[in-house]
């Protein structure tokens, strides 16, 4: 079943006051976030990150009420950009290669945003900060993209009987694991991102129930559409 989960209209648990600039905000957010990428836990101070944002400690204040602030604001603005880049997928005739399309998104959203992805995810090693369960609610949610296109499939024939959902699920550890090795630099010609994320895909397509020559048709119809992982 589909959760009812919504995210919340004020976007961060914290009270953001009425002259906070959005603009400053996202950049003190990628700041902090390369920082926290490039040098680890330790470079994250107020006096650091309002010096290279080019701004002051108390906007940090500002915008967060503090560090533990600004990394959830990290989390949601990580998963607020995957949310834009799933959702610019718009449906076609072919929702497999739609399908295939949003993995590629994922990909490339990841690699855009390397400095968010970890913690997105969890991967952050900040004294005293964990992941709250309305942080995860936001991943959760950017999945009813592809929830609804997997539907798509099995409505139109390509899959088999099946809960969407899980589906989904099975989409997205795929696309975490390859992405967590491709960022890592892990996977080389001949067996770079590019091959491994097609062989992945038309794999899981064949196993959803679609035939090897019809998946790898849509599989290979999605790409030209984004950058080649190779070049990101």
């Amino acid at each position: 079943m589909t959760s009812s989960w919504r995210p919340p209209e004020v976007r961060y648990w914290f009270h953001e006051p009425r002259k906070a600039d959005p603009r400053l905000r996202t950049s003190l957010i990628d700041t902090a976030a390369r920082l926290l990428s490039a040098e680890g836990p330790q470079a994250l101070s107020t006096r650091r990150i309002a010096r290279e944002s080019g701004s002051s400690t108390m906007t940090v204040y500002t915008h967060f009420s503090g560090i533990g602030g600004l990394v959830h604001a990290m989390v949601r603005e990580g998963f607020a950009r995957l949310e834009e880049s799933l959702s610019s997928v718009h449906a076609t005739d072919d929702p497999v290669r739609d399908l295939a399309l949003m993995g590629r998104s994922f990909l490339d959203n990841a690699s855009r945003n390397q400095h968010l992805y970890p913690v997105m995810f969890g991967g952050c090693s900040i004294a005293g900060f964990s992941l709250s369960e309305e942080d995860r609610q936001h991943g959760r949610y950017t999945l009813r993209h592809v929830t609804a296109c997997v539907d798509r499939c099995i409505g139109s024939g390509r899959f088999g009987p099946a809960d969407p959902e899980l589906v989904a699920h099975r989409l997205w550890i795929a696309m975490h694991g390859l992405t967590a090795l491709h960022l890592g630099s892990y996977l080389i010609p001949p067996y770079d991102a590019d091959r491994c994320f097609e062989d992945q895909l038309v794999s899981l397509m064949v196993g959803c129930g679609d035939s090897p020559e019809a998946a790898r048709t849509s599989v290979t119809a999605s790409s030209g559409f984004l950058p080649s992982l190779s070049d990101t």
